[in-house]
């Protein structure tokens, strides 16, 4: 059982993918990273010597701490970052326990590298509609909690990427598009190795509902009415990003606790 400055694998698994999970920080030494380089999803590397000096930027929002056992460095950053006025807590058993309870983990391959302090940068067409919310739900959820997205003019997409150090995604001929019958959020779940049912269920929805093959999952038109009718109440695709979040948010809960729900009225238990 968890002490009261530690998080069970068991609790953080349930907070994973949500708008309120906690900043993960991973103090693991270069030698641990080699062995295992992948890392727990939307988490940020950080030196522990360095903790004294930046503990306190974590102050306003929940963090949790790991290192490769759950020991002496984690538990050490943590205090530092809660006398700092922070609230942190260093993960049970550390990265050893996350991977051995089959965690969800992060190939780091393909994720752009970040600006020290900073967030990634990603670009893509204008006029977000599917993929195009989807996708920065994904990255903001699982890979860089503070990635920036850009809309720009389907043909300046590349060169905006080029000029300004952008990833380009959902666009013809880069890495991060669609690859025969699956679309960009299926490859980004693939290339990052995010092994997680309920992103799969996800991804087979938004694959219906952005390929017009909306008789593959019986969701996939209520997903893309929606999706075309928030299109419509925005003029600006990053109010529109923003408020598209919680549809992602909302539609991966129901993947992961209550797609065998159902609702009815009135309850046939209810007599007149």
């Amino acid at each position: 059982m968890a002490s009261p400055i530690e998080i069970s694998v068991s609790h953080l698994l349930r907070r994973l993918g949500l708008r309120d999970q906690p900043l993960v920080l991973d103090v693991r030494i270069a030698e641990d990273v080699a062995t295992d380089p992948r890392r727990l999803p939307a988490s940020e590397a950080r030196d522990f010597r360095e903790a004294r000096q930046w503990a306190g930027a974590f102050a306003s929002w929940p963090v949790v701490v790991i290192c490769q056992k759950g020991l002496k460095l984690s538990q050490g950053v943590a205090a530092l970052i809660r006398q700092a006025g922070g609230q942190a807590e260093s993960l049970e058993g550390g990265f050893e326990a996350w991977r051995d309870a089959g965690g969800v983990l992060v190939k780091p391959d393909h994720v752009p590298v970040a600006p020290r302090d900073g967030s990634t940068l990603w670009v893509t067409r204008l006029r977000p509609k599917i993929d195009r919310i989807a996708c920065p739900w994904l990255i903001r959820r699982f890979i860089d909690r503070r990635a920036q997205f850009l809309f720009v003019t389907p043909s300046q997409v590349v060169a905006v990427a080029d000029r300004f150090g952008a990833t380009p995604f959902d666009v013809e001929d880069v890495f991060w598009s669609h690859r025969g019958p699956r679309c960009t959020l299926d490859v980004m779940i693939e290339e990052f190795g995010l092994a997680h049912a309920p992103l799969d269920h996800l991804a087979r929805i938004v694959r219906a509902a952005d390929t017009a093959t909306l008789e593959n999952e019986p969701e996939a038109a209520g997903l893309l009415a929606i999706s075309l009718g928030l299109s419509r109440l925005h003029r600006d695709d990053l109010a529109q990003l923003e408020e598209g979040m919680l549809i992602y948010d909302a539609l991966y809960r129901w993947c992961r606790d209550a797609a065998g729900e159902t609702h009815n009225w009135p309850n046939p238990g209810i007599r007149a």
